[in-house]
Parts: structure tokens; C-alpha cells; sequence
């Protein structure tokens, strides 16, 4: 067992060295969460044993629940959700970040050079031609933006030439249905499109959603796998199964139910609507690329509900629950894998990010006179906060040893042309608690 060390938790430290240690990290997580605050969105903290009740009632009942708990589905689930986790394999582009709707809860804006993008077209075959070109193994090619079909052409010869150059590569398309008509549904078919998401905003008039049901109907004659995509809007959950008892009756494949996010502006919007930020809102505080903003409390908790609605009643179509944190797993993978791994380091199979133990103080030399008649054992001690770190499998040989040991999560950078190990957290645990095949 490992665990978390917020403010009070330092308190049950007892070693001075590893206490001021993990402070730092303690110091930075409440910065952190300050700095959050200045959007003008209140803050809220969440029950995490609600969480943990209504992912073991989802499990008694059926449900999938992957990836370290970030998702959860029943029934059926895209291919391409499935090779996110990794992200090896796939890629996601656009057109153009141009859109017709205005979406208050679009985190677009929030897009490297989103003015620049918006005004212009993407050169895609030239895109396609790169992955070619380093002989990447493409599985699963996708195109969003933006609203892709405002620019129809440039959406089907994208899928023509995925086709062309990664023959039965598995395609999609995000859309707002709104210019999906059935000419344009059936070049997509011809083009070889393989699964295409709708979006359905749930506070549109009951005419518009009317709208897009009609388009995802008539989807399913030309596209072998119509989904459905859209954030879970806390508060609308009536709303929300009347809209999947719908989705059911139409057959689609399935529905991604997204965690809601703020996206760092429009913070009046959010105010209006009751909205908080989820806190603390990442697992590992760190800079993702994915530029979906903050998750917003009680989205999480609501989306699991509309699972459970779904089992109860008999759906047959897909419900998959999609976290923020599901959305990063795939960076920290291809970041630590895109190189060695540090030799004392070792990739956890629950976040991928690298883990080290460490000893502080009056503990490092006991552990390193045990390590030390290990043959295998590597170690390396840090002068400036008296600390000895060595891999996590060690962790089985302390168990005579009353010590306390920090588990380190890192993850690898690019900087200046240089391959470098940045430590993010520190988590607690000791000889006896730790589980090597459960922790990491």
C-alpha cells in the first residue's frame, strides 16, 4: 500500500528528513491549487470513498473498469479508446480549429496558435506523408477540429489517403453532425470512414437535439460504427437519460461520456451554472499536452451513475466513462518510453510513470548495509537531502527494518538536446505495506 501525503499526513512522518523532503512537494501541490483559484471558479474537494463505492458497485454489476480506474465501460468500446491508453499508433488531426458553434465550455481556444489555426487550413497529406515517411506504424487515424466538415473536401480526401498510405488503418471523425447530410454521409463511406462521432450538446432547445438524433439515425446506414461523444454537464442527469434511453432505441455502438472540464476562461459561464473545480484535479500534478483544462466536480460522479442507469437497464449499446486522467495516460507512456529508463527506476503498469524508492536520514544506512549485500541491488545517495534512493523491487529485502520509504514518481524530458529525469511526487509507504505487484 502507498500513500498520498497532503498537509496532515506530513504530520505522521516521523523521520525529520523525509519529513522536510516531502514538504516540498506538499509546498507545491497547495500552490498549485492556489493558483487554480485565481480563475474565478470556486474550488471544491470530492468523496473519494463515493468514487471507490461506485466503482466496486459498477465491477458486482458487470462493468469494465480500466486503466487504473481513469475508465469505465460497458458493453462495447471503440478500438481507438482502447489504443489511447498508449497512444502508439495513433494520431488525431484537423483542418482547421474553425468552428460554427460557440461551445462555452471549448477548450480550443487553449490550442498553440488557435488564431492562426483558426483562419487557415492544415496541410494534411503532408501530415500523412510524414508518418510514411518515418515508417510509422500507423493503426488508428483521426480527424477533429474545429468542425471538420466544414471543410468536406479536405475531410474526405484526408480519409482517402489514410487509407492510401496505411491500408486498413481504422479511422474516425469528430462532428457536430450539423453538416453531416447524406451526400456527405455517403462519400465518407466511400472514403473508407470507419466510425464517426456525433456531438450532442445537452442544453441545446429539444429541436436541435431532435436534429442531430435524426443525423445519427441515418449515420448508421452509411458508417459501421455511429457514436456518440459529449461532456457530462453536472446537474443534467435527467436530461442525460432520456438522451441515452434515446441512443439505445436508435442502436448506435456507443457513447463516450466525457469528464467535464474548465477550460481556464470563461469562468462567469461557470459561476453561473454552480460549477467548481475539482481539487485536487490531477493524480500527479504535471504539464499535459492535452489542453482540456480542469476537471469540474460531480462530472465524474454523475457519468458513473448514468453507467450504472445503463447496466440496470438492459442497454446493449456501449456507455464508456472517459476521466481527464484517462486522456494523459498516453503522453506519460510515450515520453518514458521513448527512451532507456533509468536504471534504478522501474515503469509502473498502472500510470507508466517511472517509480523510484527512497531513504532519508538516520534510515539510509541501515538500508544501504542491506542493500549492499544484494548483487543486484543499485543505489545512489543524495548528498543534499541525505537521501538514498534504489529501485522499488529492493523495497522485499527491508523487511526487517522499521523504516519509512518514499516512492518517487518521475517522468522523462527533453531539454536542450539532453534526456532528463523530472521528479514529480512523493508518495509514503514502508517495508511491510508495500506490494510491488499492487503498488506500481
Amino acid at each position: 500500500m502507498i500513500t498520498e501525503i497532503d498537509r496532515a499526513a506530513l504530520g505522521d512522518i516521523r523521520n525529520p528528513a523525509f519529513r522536510a523532503y516531502a514538504s516540498r512537494y506538499v509546498d507545491i501541490s497547495e500552490d498549485f491549487i492556489e493558483q487554480i483559484g485565481k480563475f474565478g471558479v470556486p474550488l471544491k474537494a470530492e468523496d473519494g470513498q463515493e468514487m471507490k463505492t461506485r466503482l466496486e458497485r459498477l465491477r458486482e454489476k458487470g462493468a469494465h473498469v480500466r486503466n487504473d480506474e481513469r475508465s469505465v465501460y460497458i458493453n462495447n468500446i471503440s478500438p481507438a479508446c482502447l489504443a489511447c491508453q498508449t497512444g502508439v499508433g495513433s494520431a488525431t488531426l484537423f483542418v482547421s480549429l474553425k468552428c460554427h458553434r460557440q461551445c462555452f465550455f471549448c477548450f480550443n481556444p487553449n490550442q498553440e496558435n488557435y488564431e492562426g489555426f483558426s483562419a487557415q487550413t492544415r496541410d494534411l497529406s503532408a501530415d500523412l506523408q510524414e508518418f510514411k515517411r518515418r515508417d510509422a506504424c500507423m493503426k488508428h487515424l483521426a480527424l477533429t477540429g474545429g468542425e471538420p466538415l466544414l471543410y468536406k473536401e479536405e475531410t474526405l480526401e484526408f480519409f482517402r489517403e489514410a487509407q492510401r498510405l496505411f491500408p486498413g488503418v481504422y479511422t474516425r471523425l469528430y462532428t457536430s453532425g450539423d453538416h453531416a447530410d447524406t451526400a456527405t454521409l455517403t462519400a465518407l463511406k466511400e472514403a473508407g470512414l470507419q466510425e464517426i462521432r456525433f456531438s450532442i450538446r445537452v442544453e441545446d432547445s429539444p429541436q436541435a437535439i431532435r436534429h442531430t438524433l435524426g443525423r445519427i439515425e441515418e449515420a448508421k446506414e452509411y458508417i459501421p460504427f455511429v457514436m456518440v461523444e459529449m461532456p457530462v454537464l453536472p446537474g443534467k442527469l435527467d436530461e442525460m437519460k432520456d438522451l441515452l434511453r434515446e441512443l439505445e432505441r436508435i442502436g448506435i455502438f456507443s457513447i463516450n461520456l466525457l469528464e467535464f472540464c474548465f477550460p481556464l476562461f470563461n469562468a462567469e459561464e461557470y459561476n453561473q451554472r454552480g460549477y467548481a473545480v475539482k481539487t485536487p484535479p490531477y493524480r500527479v500534478t504535471y504539464n499535459y499536452w492535452y489542453a482540456g483544462g480542469l476537471p469540474v466536480a460531480q462530472s465524474e460522479l454523475d457519468s458513473l451513475e448514468l453507467l450504472e442507469f445503463a447496466l440496470d437497464n438492459g442497454f446493449k449499446m456501449g456507455v464508456h466513462y472517459c476521466s481527464l486522467e484517462n486522456k494523459h495516460t498516453g503522453q506519460v507512456y510515450q515520453q518514458n518510453h521513448s527512451e532507456f529508463a533509468p536504471e534504478m527506476a522501474l515503469a509502473s503498469k498502472k500510470d507508466f510513470f517511472f517509480k523510484t524508492a527512497k531513504v532519508f536520514g538516520e534510515d539510509v544506512p541501515r538500508v544501504k548495509k542491506v542493500l549492499e549485500k544484494r548483487k543486484k541491488a543499485i543505489y545512489n545517495y543524495q548528498k543534499q537531502f541525505d537521501c538514498l534512493e534504489f529501485h522499488v523491487r529492493d523495497i522485499r529485502a527491508l523487511q526487517g527494518l522499521d523504516v519509512e520509504i518514499g516512492i518517487a514518481t518521475s517522468i522523462l524530458e527533453q531539454r536542450g538536446g539532453e534526456t532528463l529525469t523530472r521528479e514529480l511526487k512523493m508518495e509514503f509507504t514502508t517495508p511491510r505495506l508495500f506490494d510491488l505487484e499492487m503498488d506500481i
